[in-house]
Formats: C-alpha cells, sequence, structure tokens
C-alpha cells in the first residue's frame, strides 16, 4: 500500500494551479472536465505516480469558497533550505505564514505557508545526503 494522492477543494481552479506550480514549484501533470458532473480536477506535484504522491485540486463548478472546519491540519514537503524556501515563495507571491525556523522543543527547521484557499502546507527542511 502507498499514498496515492490528497484532495483538495478549491474555489477557483487556474489560481490554485497557478499558486501550486508557479509559487510552490509543482508540475501540472494533468486535467479532467466533468462538465455532466459539474466539475473539474487538476492534478499537480513535483513528480507523478507511481514515483511520487500527487495533490487533486477540485473544482465544483458555482462554489468559489469552503469552510475550513477545525480538522484539517497541513500538507507537508520537504525543502532543502527552508529558508531560501520561504524566500522564493514570497517572491512568487505566496503568503508565508511562520517563518523558517526550529520547531518548539527541537531542531528542525520548519516554515507554514498558506494557500489561495487558506490550505496550510508545512515546509520542512531536511539537507541532502
Amino acid at each position: 500500500m502507498r499514498l496515492l494522492h490528497t484532495m483538495l477543494r478549491v474555489g477557483d481552479l487556474q489560481r490554485s494551479i497557478d499558486f501550486y506550480t508557479r509559487v510552490m514549484g509543482m508540475r501540472l501533470l494533468r486535467t479532467t472536465e466533468r462538465p455532466e458532473q459539474q466539475y473539474s480536477l487538476a492534478f499537480v506535484g513535483y513528480g507523478a505516480n507511481p514515483e511520487h504522491a500527487e495533490i487533486e485540486l477540485t473544482y465544483n463548478h458555482g462554489v468559489d469558497r469552503y469552510e475550513m472546519g477545525s480538522a484539517y491540519g497541513h500538507i507537508a514537503i520537504e525543502v532543502p533550505d527552508a529558508y531560501a524556501a520561504c524566500d522564493k515563495i514570497r517572491a512568487n507571491g505566496g503568503q508565508v505564514t511562520r517563518e523558517a525556523g526550529p520547531v518548539k522543543g527541537g531542531s528542525t527547521v520548519i516554515a507554514f505557508v498558506t494557500d489561495p484557499d487558506g490550505y496550510k502546507i508545512e515546509l520542512i527542511e531536511r539537507k541532502p545526503g
């Protein structure tokens, strides 16, 4: 067994594609249009299945926002340098909501960014090698 993808409902599909590709550096892997069922999908990621897990962005036609709820936490992404990743994300128009620095009570460097729909993304620094 393995993780295939995580689905996020988004209020503006193109806005979300732009964020995940331009700001977060992912690739648009594929799209699906289901006009009869009134939804559109876009899959983004740093690579495609089966080697990588993906994010499925789901746009339900006519729905431009969702309530976040209290159960959702975040998506975590490994980065080689959290400080540099924050600088790049900010330079590309992304919102850094927790600057890079050690996690409370530990030494692992983390940061948080928020996507256009309010989903939180944790950056976890892991040096190559």
